[in-house]
């Protein structure tokens, strides 16, 4: 199995793991020039930005140290073009969370990190 099939296996995981917790899926792969973001999804009132990883052993890390600086500033990046595009103000809570899969263990991150603001 490549690890595009991996991944994608690994991300409908995900979506039904939040689905089963109450998160209404959004979007799936929201894709721009500069990024991606896994899922979108709403948790109540919260629209919630998630970045699915998956490690088959921590041999390689634990999935979450993967989400770096940088991994960070680029999701923050798109969701302010998704924000943009769907009418999303200051007014509307957000939140960034991890999917952290772990060989079959799914650990969900909540608030895994803060928003950054993309200045050029």
């Amino acid at each position: 199995m490549n690890r595009r099939s991996i991944g994608s296996q690994r991300e409908e995981m995900a979506a039904s793991f939040l689905k089963k917790n109450g998160v209404r899926i959004l979007e799936r792969n929201f894709r721009v020039s500069s990024g991606e973001i896994d899922i979108i999804g709403k948790e109540g009132d919260i629209y919630v930005f998630f970045e699915v990883k998956y490690r088959k052993s921590a041999a390689a890390g634990f999935p979450v140290e993967s989400v770096n600086g940088k991994k960070q500033l680029t999701i923050c990046r798109v969701a302010d073009y998704y924000r943009m595009t769907h009418g999303l103000d200051d007014t509307h809570s957000f939140r960034f969370d991890v999917i952290a899969i772990l060989g079959e263990t799914i650990t969900w991150y909540r608030n895994a990190f803060e928003y950054h603001r993309y200045y050029r």
